[in-house]
Order: C-alpha cells, then structure tokens, then sequence
C-alpha cells in the first residue's frame, strides 16, 4: 500500500453523527464477514464484560495517572504540561487497523476547533508504534497528537487492558492484523476504547468505558461535559 502525503490525503468530510457512521459500519460487517467469526467478536466482548473490566476501570471521580509519551511525530508529550493549560480529553483506542478507532478519531478531528476554543486539549493513545502512529495521524489528516504507549503501561493504569484471545489472534492474523507487528511486542494485548475528560487537577470528570469496541459517545456529547464547570 502507498501512503498518502499531507498534500494527498483528504481529511474525513463525513459529518453525520458518530453513531450513524458506526451503523452503517455495521451492517457492512453483517453483510460480508461470515458468522462464525462474527460470533467469535460477541463472544469476547462478552466475556470481557462478565469479567468485570468496565468496573475495574478508572471512573467518574479518580484522580488521571500522569503519563508522558511519545507521539506521532516522536515528540514527548507530557499529561502535566497539557492539564497545566486547561482541562484534557483522552481517547484510548486499538489502533489503525479499526474502522471504529479512524471513525471515532476522525470525528474527534472535527470538533478539535471547539476543543480549543474551550481552552482544552484532546491526545489518543493506543499501543501501536510511533511509525503506525504517524501514518494514522497523515493519512486522515488528524490535527492531534497520537500518543504511542509501549506495553499498553498507560492504559494498564486506566484498567483499561487485556489479551486478544487465541481464537481471535486466529482471526487477525488471517484479515493480515499483525499486533505483533504493529504494537512492537509480543503481547497481544490491548487497551478496550475509552474516553476521558480530565480537570486540571487531574480529577476525572468524563469516563466512557466500553468493551464494545464498535460502541462509542458523540463527540457532542463530550464537548458538552468538556464545557462544563
């Protein structure tokens, strides 16, 4: 595949909300990939949901671990020097290989004018590498950073992770989703998508938390809690 330049790319233009996005995302699935594999995706998130990883995660009310990684252009970012100047939307998601994870980030691209004007910042963490980051960032045209956590150690602190069973490894390895390779570890593991909004103190005051990896809020809905005072 040739990636698309700067000059090349031609940002996400799509401005129905989020939720509309994913339903036709959806139905596409349901059309064209076979049952049994679908099924294997259900039943992984519902194991992830009767193990209680929603509850372990970090809440309404706790206090954000501070974190500072790398972003898409290798340059550190630190959570303390962005929650210095206003308040800061997180996002935690898998990666560029998911449709759901450009969908909602190029979502998020559209409010970023908003974000600022509110004195806020807006980062996307996930734990693919700085190269995968980069790509992601120029061929959607994305004007945030996209922040690369080795090890997935920032999302472990969010309560956020877990391994890719071997039944679904089967299935990436097979759709060409080499985690391995596009994490820079062995691991398989991943963080579940999650949506935060920080106070300046480190408060958190927004949380989305959703094994559902095809289940994300509207942007609108976090600019509003983001507005908030």
């Amino acid at each position: 595949m040739k990636w698309r330049s700067l000059e090349e790319s031609t940002p996400g233009t799509d401005t129905r909300p989020l939720g509309e996005i994913f339903a036709e995302r959806k139905a596409l699935i349901a059309q064209y990939v076979p049952q049994e594999i679908q099924a294997i995706h259900e039943q992984v998130i519902g194991e992830l949901r009767e193990g209680g990883i929603t509850q372990r995660a970090l809440a309404v009310g706790a206090t954000a671990p501070s974190f500072e990684l790398t972003d898409h252009n290798g340059k550190a970012v630190s959570s303390a020097e962005l929650l210095a100047r206003g308040r800061l939307i997180i996002c935690f998601f898998r990666g560029r290989w998911c449709p759901f994870c450009v969908g909602q980030l190029e979502a998020m691209n559209r409010i970023l004018p908003q974000i600022r004007d509110a004195g806020a910042a807006l980062v996307a963490i996930s734990p693919q590498t700085v190269q995968q980051s980069f790509f992601m960032a120029d061929q959607h045209r994305l004007g945030f950073p996209l922040l690369s956590d080795a090890g997935n150690q920032v999302a472990r602190q969010f309560g956020l992770v877990y391994r890719v069973p071997d039944q679904q490894q089967s299935i990436y390895r097979r759709a060409f989703i080499n985690l391995p390779f596009i994490n820079g570890d062995e691991s398989w593991h991943l963080p579940i998508p999650g949506v935060y909004v920080v106070d300046r103190d480190g408060t958190i005051l927004f949380a989305a938390v959703n094994p559902d990896y095809k289940e994300r809020p509207e942007p609108e809905e976090i600019l509003e809690q983001l507005q908030r005072r």
